[in-house]
């Protein structure tokens, strides 16, 4: 098992090795006409970026001082949103390289093609002997037409087609540029998306077993807030602020709430306490809260007001709300349960359980359950993340069916890692619940 672990750390630093080397040679060797400064300032910047990646991972997996985990996590986090989206379009380049340089050599052959107009006879003034037939070969007569030589370099060049090596020099500076700039302006407008706060998604969930009184409901689900060294107490405040202006009758907070210790960020959680609805706030782990201090943060959260749901169930006037810990828990024995929340339960109730990730799909269907509400995927947080987060899910957002039980997956609220989301935006989703009787 050793040995297959040192392996699989091997190859993920050779990819990374290869990555960077290939990102630098795009973007700095190939755009520069020699050794120098703007070489070596990129080979810099790149293993500055990683440098920090590795530090900001590192003080926040140690419980470094916050401060320290704040300094370090923008410039760490961002340079890793930064390195994958400048390798894609550095990828993406070489599809663009052939094709722009066929077009400058087109362009070069047909300039070269059209012949040059003849000189015009130049006017001899009235009175002066026309020279000598061999002064016209004289060799140390002026050459008007110095550096003729070079005519098609010259004129390529003088046309603004560069020739030659500068045509590949010209190609390697567009391309890299443009892929430089493009895998700015996604991580940017990305970190905006995030910054900006979720918007509310609204969906529409039939309940067969619900009672036709219960028509309507609305659960504001959140997940994923990741309230940490990037995403503090403004954050919260916007994501409470958005929940309660949906006015919701109830509202779940399904997991990952934090990353980092209640006493790092318990102010920046403050803001919870001022959730309102109907019938109250309810919150389940997820895995990130066993990384932080599970048991501090169910006691942090309670005192904020909202109702941790630990493996355990509260009869609502029309429908059983549940609510079971994350699969992380179980390394410290408090792992899910889902006997224990649902097994002594009328099954002629509709049941809305509320579950941090979506493989515990499964069990909701042996138990009974109506409606899983679930978070963890982000949606894949950044593309093309959702080809491996699909992979790992049954469901990566939205409303699905499995056997009588439905699952609902939001894509989350915050971000982990980097302040950035590409290709799944953030959401605060508000659930109706539809009574088939109504």
């Amino acid at each position: 098992m050793a040995v297959v672990f040192v392996l699989i750390v091997l190859l993920v630093l050779a990819v990374l090795v290869t990555g960077n080397w290939y990102v630098w040679r795009r973007l700095f060797r190939d755009t520069t006409s020699g050794p120098g400064a703007v070489r070596r300032a990129g080979a810099v910047a790149i293993a500055g970026g990683w440098a920090l990646t590795v530090g900001a991972l590192v003080a926040e997996r140690a419980g470094a001082p916050f401060r320290l985990q704040q300094t370090l996590a923008w410039p760490g986090f961002l340079w890793l949103a930064l390195s994958l989206y400048l390798l894609l379009a550095v990828l993406a380049g070489e599809l663009v390289r052939p094709v722009l340089r066929r077009v400058l050599e087109r362009r070069a052959r047909r300039r070269a093609a059209v012949p040059a107009p003849a000189p015009e006879p130049a006017s001899i003034p009235a009175g002066t002997a026309p020279a000598p037939a061999g002064e016209a070969d004289d060799p140390d007569a002026p050459d008007s037409a110095a550096g003729s030589g070079d005519s098609a370099e010259a004129g390529t060049a003088a046309s603004g087609t560069p020739a030659g090596p500068s045509r590949r020099l010209f190609v390697s500076r567009v391309v890299g540029g443009a892929a430089a700039a493009a895998a700015v302006a996604t991580v940017g407008y990305g970190t905006y998306g995030v910054l900006r706060g979720p918007k509310v998604k609204r969906i529409t969930v039939p309940l067969a077993k619900l009672p036709r009184a219960a028509h309507g409901y609305r659960i504001a689900v959140v997940s994923d807030i990741h309230l940490g060294p990037l995403l503090g107490r403004g954050f919260a405040q916007k994501v409470v602020d958005t929940i309660n202006a949906t006015q919701p009758d109830l509202i779940a907070v399904v997991g990952d709430l934090v990353d980092g210790s209640v006493k790092d960020l318990g102010p920046a959680a403050a803001p919870l306490a001022r959730l309102r609805a109907r019938h109250g706030a309810f919150f389940v782990t997820g895995n990130h809260e066993y990384f932080s201090g599970a048991e501090q943060w169910v006691e942090e959260v309670r005192r904020l007001g909202l109702r941790p749901l630990e493996n355990a169930r509260t009869e609502l006037p029309h429908f059983d709300l549940a609510g079971v810990n994350d699969v992380a828990g179980e390394d410290e024995g408090q792992g899910p349960d889902f006997a224990r929340a649902l097994g002594d339960r009328d099954r002629g109730r509709a049941c809305v359980l509320l579950a941090h990730q979506p493989v515990q799909i499964h069990e909701a269907v042996d138990h009974g359950v109506d409606l899983q509400l679930s978070g963890h995927t982000h949606g894949g947080q950044l593309w093309p993340g959702n080809l491996v987060a699909s992979g790992a899910n049954p469901t990566l957002a939205g409303l699905e069916r499995y056997g009588d039980t439905q699952l609902y997956v939001t894509r989350g609220a915050g971000a982990w890692g980097p302040p950035t989301r590409v290709g799944a935006p953030s959401d605060i989703t508000v659930v109706e619940l539809a009574s088939r009787r109504a």
